[in-house]
């Protein structure tokens, strides 16, 4: 089997791109409730899988030598816990595109419980490090993705 018969994880809903997953032992303190670290983990995951189910192929720009994406700003909020073998949604919205970057707005979820929510914002750096523009059909796809439900 190769990478590309490994279907997507997650799935779009309309403009927000909804990636579920589960709480296994690993991901927990001794008390079992998840590690704070771990749900940057989770919200990595579903910005990745958000970018491939979109149509931008991360793998082939960096291997072509155009860059990657690094994370410039973060800023997270933690409103309760998950534990040991809750089923998480991790849901991703698109709130701004800009020349260099994007800026993502993610939530986790257990059901209708807001867990924890994050703004995002994934900056193309080239090789050298430097701040690079992103290619026009991935702000083109960011466009056709840009959410008008939060303020960036």
């Amino acid at each position: 089997m190769t990478g590309e018969d490994v279907p997507p994880t997650g799935r779009f809903v309309e403009r927000e791109h909804r990636f579920p997953l589960r709480v296994y032992f690993e991901d927990t303190d001794l008390s079992g409730v998840v590690y704070h670290a771990n749900y940057l983990r989770y919200m990595e995951r579903a910005r990745s899988d958000m970018l491939r189910v979109g149509g931008i192929d991360q793998r082939a720009a960096h291997e072509a030598g155009e860059g990657a994406y690094a994370i410039a700003d973060l800023a997270i909020r933690y409103r309760a816990p998950a534990r040991l073998d809750d089923a998480l949604l991790i849901v991703s919205h698109v709130v701004a595109v800009k020349a260099a970057s994007v800026v993502i707005h993610q939530t986790v979820r257990r059901d209708a419980h807001v867990l924890a929510d994050a703004r995002v914002v994934a900056a193309l750096v080239g090789p050298d490090g430097r701040p690079r523009r992103q290619p026009r059909a991935w702000t083109e796809i960011y466009q056709k993705l840009l959410w008008q439900g939060a303020p960036e």
